[in-house]
This record gives structure tokens, sequence and C-alpha cells, in this order.
């Protein structure tokens, strides 16, 4: 039978028990509903009860009774207590006569009353107190959550007072444990092939004698020279004497460590300037949710590149000869650069633009005040400038390319005096893949590069001494497809963020690659372009509809 709600009754029909037809009448006995065609059938089929047949309309809902297992056509209306079953009239004066039985009516109706009062107790008090139980749960959630946040922050304000000393004592660790290998290795090695030497040396007298064995030349018998005593003096093994690193705390603001004999003291020293700054970056926290709070509308489309200028002003470009600089009160400002397009964009600390341009192999700067580009620097023959950063500290990083290779350079900002190649590792390996191009590149605080090249989808930072510290791919944010990072900013709290192109969100990491958080609650359309203004949001440039959005993350 299909039941329907109070407020569906006109809307559905009610069918027979037996068949799909509307039902016209119900049995009061059986509580069976039944059309006209059906009743014959049901009386038939149970014609040793008494039925009582009415109209639909006139029908008696009353408790249905189970049918007797042991006696056909008998319904059970009684419980024996003593053997837990339900019995029917002719049991009990069967096999359970003397037993203590119950009418199952009675049994039906305490229960009845005792759902009615479990409904009760659930709707009046239990239900209500889980619910004060989840508030207060949430609460010390949210409340334990900030709590190690701001330990983490702590952590991190300590991390950033000791980091360069630390930095500069591991790379002078690292460069003696490189110099030990090569001194050890270099005598393993030596040992080795004096071995090999002599057993090859030792197969050819071997096959020598063989040879004067066969002989019956009484000269070259006599002359032969025993090597035995120089064979038997097997060259002794080599030692290596591997020291090991020991670390100690010695006090609340000391560290010591010790290699063999290389031995340092770590003290702390700070800065009233440094430890305010720092405490103050330290109290700021990621939002609960992302906001957006300005949508700036702009001809450029595809939108690729934006970079900040101050608070209210950015730099767009796309793939015209034209950067446009926009504000969030619609106003804009044009500067062409030529005929070609921008490779990339950004502002120096002094708030001035640069570009790279990989057909003349040039950075050029659009000086304040000015609406012509100069040529900044050029990079050395045989590699073009694509991606652009410009650090804290004043310097600009440029990726650039060769025939297959890449590597970064570091320019002094105010000069445009090459500081620094990077491109291998402390042990001289490559630290770029052949054939690939940097799509996205920034300096962390902590002198980490951040950067994604074109034949992967992962970010992937590595530290002072080309050393990989991490790498990312986007897999515990759980998105529904591949992520394809675009562009990668870090903020004054060292968090990594990154814009995903396919997956129109964005990443925000630790400055150790822990996934903090994805912002995908901003309408972010094919996110590509990224920059940090002054005052710490994020300004996105969605690269279909030529739209900026400006995010607020941390509160």
């Amino acid at each position: 039978m299909t039941m329907a709600s109070p407020t569906n009754m006109a809307q559905e029909v009610i069918t027979c028990d037996l068949c799909p037809k509307p039902t016209q009448q119900f049995c009061n006995n059986c509580q069976v509903s039944l059309c006209v065609d059906c009743v014959s059938k049901h009386v038939d089929k149970s014609n040793s009860k008494s039925h009582d047949i009415v109209y639909f309309t006139n029908r008696k809902i009353q408790p249905k009774f189970p049918d007797c297992k042991f006696h056909s056509n008998q319904r059970c209306e009684a419980h024996c207590q003593q053997c837990d079953v339900h019995v029917c009239f002719q049991c009990i004066f069967g096999p359970h006569n003397g037993h203590n039985v119950k009418k199952l009516q009675e049994i039906f109706n305490e229960q009845k009353m005792k759902i009615e009062f479990d409904n009760w107790e659930i709707k009046s008090n239990i239900y209500p107190e889980y619910k004060k139980k989840i508030e207060y749960t949430e609460k010390r959630i949210s409340k334990t959550t900030r709590e190690f946040e701001k330990l983490e922050n702590e952590t991190e304000k300590q991390r950033k007072q000791w980091h360069q000393e630390v930095d500069n004592i591991f790379n002078n660790l690292s460069s003696s444990i490189k110099s030990l290998s090569v001194k050890y290795l270099s005598s393993l090695n030596e040992h080795h092939r004096k071995l090999r030497k002599n057993i090859q040396d030792m197969k050819e007298t071997f096959e020598q004698n063989k040879e004067i064995l066969k002989t019956n030349r009484v000269s070259e018998v006599n002359n032969y020279k025993s090597k035995l005593t120089e064979y038997r003096n097997i060259p002794a093994d080599v030692f290596i004497d591997i020291p090991s690193l020991i670390m100690t705390t010695i006090n609340d603001k000391e560290f010591g460590l010790e290699l063999g004999e290389y031995r340092v003291t770590l003290k702390q020293t700070t800065s009233s300037s440094l430890e305010n700054g720092v405490s103050c970056l330290s109290t700021k926290e990621l939002r609960d949710k992302a906001r957006v709070i300005f949508i700036i509308p702009t001809e450029v489309i595809p939108l690729w590149e934006v970079a900040c200028v101050g608070k209210d002003e950015v730099w767009i470009s796309g793939e015209h000869s034209v950067i446009e600089r926009v504000d969030t009160y619609g106003s804009q400002q044009k500067c062409e650069i030529g005929q070609c397009c921008p490779d990339d964009i950004c502002v120096t600390k002094r708030g001035e633009l640069i570009y790279s341009d990989s057909i003349k192999s040039t950075v050029n700067i659009v000086r304040s005040g000015r609406t012509n580009p100069m040529e900044m620097m050029t990079t050395p023959q045989g590699w073009r400038p694509f991606r652009l950063c410009c650090t804290r500290s004043g310097d600009i990083l440029v990726s650039v390319k060769g025939n297959i290779q890449n590597k970064i350079l570091r320019y002094e900002g105010n000069s445009g005096i090459l500081k620094e190649e990077i491109d291998k590792d402390a042990y001289g390996f490559p630290i770029f893949e052949e054939g690939c191009n940097i799509l996205a590149m920034a300096e962390n605080n902590n002198g980490d590069i951040c950067f994604c090249t074109d034949n992967t989808n992962v970010l992937i930072a590595v530290n002072k001494a080309g050393k990989v510290r991490f790498r990312y791919d986007g897999t515990p944010a759980r998105r529904r497809k591949t992520c394809s990072f675009r562009q990668v900013v870090t903020d004054a709290v060292s968090q990594i963020i990154l814009t995903d192109y396919i997956n129109g969100c964005l990443h925000i990491l630790h400055h150790n690659g822990q996934l903090l958080r994805c912002v995908d609650n901003c309408g972010l359309d094919k996110p590509f372009g990224l920059s940090l203004d002054s005052e710490g949001r994020l300004w996105v440039g969605l690269a279909n509809s030529g739209e900026v959005r400006v995010i607020e993350y941390m509160e």
C-alpha cells in the first residue's frame, strides 16, 4: 500500500495491497487494503478466517497481530512470558498451558507509550544537551586551532631571529661535509684502483707462468722471478672515521653543534626593530573564509600578469604590447612598450615597473614620472629572460633560458649588476630539468626560491644551497582535476600562495610545504596572475574574463 503525506493526500492514490489498482475496500480483521477485483482473492486465500470487508472510508485501523507459526489460520494475540514467544489461543491451551501469558495488545500499548516517552526525552533533554556539547566542542576546536597557530607564529618569530646565523653555520657545515667526502672518497678510490691494478697484474703473471711451464728452454725457466712476496703484501684497508654530528642546547638562547673538529655555538642576538616587526607579523591569522572586496573589470583579455603598486593600483598585461595600470576606482593608464608583449611584469621595491623582453634579451624599467621604458639590464649572450621576481631585499631575480637549459640570475636592484647565478646545488648537480620553462617564481623570507615549470604540475622549493626542501603537487587539496599552477607569491608571514588555473582556486601553503587552506569560494574562473599589495591583500587576474579580483585572506 502506498501511503501519502497529509499535504499530498489529494494528489496521491492509495493502491491495493495485492495489485497496483486503486483501493476501494478494506478488511478490518486482516488490516489489508483491497480493490474490488481482489476482495474475492483475499477471502479465498484465507477462507478459514473471518473477514470484515468494508468501504475504505469506513476502515478501522487496529493492531495487526502476527500469524501463529504452529497453528494455521490462527493469530497470536498473546505473548508467553516464560518462553518469550508469541502464542495463539490454541497454544495457550496446548504446549503453553499453565504458562504466564500477557495480551499482545497490552504490550503494544505499553511499547507505544515507551516510544512516545523516548521521543519526548530525546527532543526535550538529550538532543539539546548534544547541541550544547557540539557548540562547546566547536568553540574548543576553534580556540585550539588559534592557539596552535599562535604557537606556530611564535616559533616562526624565533626562527626568523636565528635563521641567518643558522643558515651560515649549516652552509659551512655542508661545505665541511663535502670537503671530507671528497677527501675520504679519494682515499677509498685510490685504494680500489691499486687493488684492481694488482689483480690485473696477477692475471697476466698467471698466464705468463702457464706458458713458461710449457716450454723446455732452460734459460726461460731459470730466468723466472717470483712475485709472490709482492702479491702477498696486500694493501691494508683504508678505514674512514666519519665524524658524528652532535647538537646540544646549551641554554635557552644558545645552541651548540659539533662535527669532528668543527665546533660552533650560536647565541641569539635580537634588535628591537626586528623583534617589533616580527611580533607584529606573528599576530596575523588566516580568515575562516576569504572574501572578495573589489572586482575590477578590464579589457585585457586574456589577462596573464598582475603586479601591485602600493595598496590601490595594479599593473596588468596580456598578449599585447601595452601594459595597463588600473586602480580600485576604475581609472586606467597605459604604457606602450614597443611591438612585443612582455613575458612578465613586476614592481621593484621603489614601486617602479619592470618587464622582461625575451626577444631583445633585456629587462626594462619604467621610471617613476616617465612614460617611455628604459633598458635596465641585458642577460648574458645566449640566455633569454622570462620570469621576474622583485625580492624584499631589493634584488631582482630573472629566470633565463638557453637552448635547453634554465637558470636564475640575481641582479642588484639599484645598479642592475649581476650578483649570482643559480643553476646548481651544493654538489654541482643541475637544479632545473632540461627543456622546461619556469612558469612562476618567488623568493620567501627564509631565502627559499619557490618555482614551478611547464613540464610539471609541482611547486618546488630550494634553499640557498640549492637543496630541494619540498615538493607540492596539490594532492592534499583533493581537487577534482590535476592541479595546474601558474603563479606563486610569498607573504609577510612566509606563506606560499599559488593560483590553480584548472581548478579555479588558490592554494595557501606553510613555508615548509604543508597545505593550510584552499580558497575556492571567490569566483575564481581561470585564475592566472597573482600579486600582493602593501595591505597584504591578494590581487588575482582571471585570464578569460579579464577581471582582477582583490581578496582578503588574512585577519
